[in-house]
C-alpha cells in the first residue's frame, strides 16, 4: 500500500487528533450555556435550511448557470457544514461549542433536508427525474470522526486539566498545520477540475462561498449575538461538506460535472475563509 492510498486514512486520523485537540480545551459548562442561547441555533439553522439555498438559487438564476452547473451548486448549498468549521472557528476566535453543536444538528437535519433541497434543484433546473435518497451513513462519520474524539479531549481536560492547558498551543500548531495540508491535497486532487471548469462555474463558486461566510458573521451580529457566537455561525454556515456533495454527484447521481462546482469549493474555500478570517474578523469588534 504506497501513500497516496493511505492519504484518506491518514486525513481522517489527522482530522480526529484535531478534533481531540479541540476537546481539550471545552468543558461540559460550554456546551450547558448555549441553553442561553437559543435564538443562535434558531438563527444558525434558519440561515442553513432556508436563507443559503434561497442565495444559491438567486446566483444561479443570475448568472445563468447551465442546468448541470446548476444542480452542482444546489448540492452544495444543501450540504450541512463541514468539520472544517470547527477548526476555523478555532484558530478565528468562535465559540467551537456552538459550531460542533451546530455540526451534529444540521447534519442530523440534512438527513431530510439535503434530498428536499437536492432533489427540488434536480426537478427545477435538470428535469432527469433522478432522486437523491437520504444519506444516514454521514451521520454515523459525523459521529466516528468530530464527536467521538471531542467527548475523550473533553474527558481528558476534566481529568488532567494541567496537560489539557500545556497542550493548548501545540494543538493549535497542529491544527494550523491540518488546514495547510488540507489545503495542499485539495489543490492536487482536483487540479484539473480547477482548470477545466473555473471560468465557467467558479466566480459563482466564490461568489456563493463569501455571500454566506458574509451572511453568516453580520446577520448574527445585527441580530444582536457576540463575535464569537457570530463567528461559530459564519464558518457553520460558510464553509459546507463538500465532500457530501461529491460523494452525491458521483456515486448517487453519477455525473462528474456535477460534482465540479464542490470540487472547485473543496480548494477555493480555505483561501476565502482564511482571507475572511483575516481580513473581516481580525478588524471587527
Amino acid at each position: 500500500m504506497n501513500f497516496i492510498q493511505l492519504l484518506p486514512t491518514l486525513l481522517l486520523i489527522s482530522l480526529a487528533l484535531v478534533m481531540f485537540g479541540l476537546g481539550l480545551s471545552l468543558s461540559v459548562a460550554d456546551f450547558q450555556r448555549l441553553l442561553k442561547y437559543p435564538k443562535a441555533v434558531v438563527v444558525a439553522l434558519a440561515l442553513q435550511v432556508v436563507a443559503l439555498p434561497l442565495a444559491c438559487w438567486a446566483l444561479v438564476v443570475a448568472l445563468g448557470l447551465p442546468p448541470v452547473f446548476a444542480v452542482g451548486l444546489m448540492l452544495l448549498a444543501a450540504s450541512p457544514g463541514g468539520v472544517s468549521a470547527n477548526l476555523f472557528s478555532h484558530l478565528f476566535g468562535g465559540n467551537v461549542a456552538m459550531n460542533i453543536s451546530l455540526t451534529a444538528i444540521n447534519t442530523l437535519l440534512s438527513i431530510v433536508t439535503m434530498p428536499l433541497i437536492a432533489n427540488w434543484a434536480i426537478h427545477t433546473f435538470a428535469k432527469t427525474g433522478q432522486v437523491v435518497p437520504l444519506q444516514l451513513g454521514k451521520v454515523a462519520e459525523v459521529i466516528a470522526v468530530v464527536l467521538v474524539p471531542v467527548v475523550i479531549g473533553m474527558v481528558v481536560a476534566a481529568r488532567r486539566p494541567g496537560f489539557a492547558q500545556r497542550m493548548e498551543k501545540p494543538f493549535k500548531i497542529f491544527s494550523a498545520l491540518v488546514l495547510a495540508a488540507f489545503a495542499l491535497i485539495a489543490i492536487g486532487k482536483e487540479w484539473n477540475a480547477l482548470v477545466t471548469s473555473f471560468a465557467s462555474v467558479g466566480p459563482a463558486v466564490v461568489a456563493f462561498n463569501l455571500v454566506s461566510l458574509l451572511a453568516g458573521y453580520y446577520l448574527s451580529r445585527a441580530a444582536g449575538m457576540d463575535k464569537p457566537l457570530s463567528t461559530a455561525i459564519s464558518f457553520e454556515i460558510g464553509i459546507h461538506n463538500s465532500t457530501l456533495a461529491i460523494y452525491i454527484a458521483l456515486s448517487v447521481l453519477d455525473n462528474f460535472q456535477l460534482a465540479l462546482p464542490a470540487a472547485i469549493y473543496s480548494v477555493s474555500m480555505y483561501i476565502t475563509a482564511t482571507l475572511f478570517g483575516m481580513g473581516v474578523l481580525r478588524r471587527a469588534g
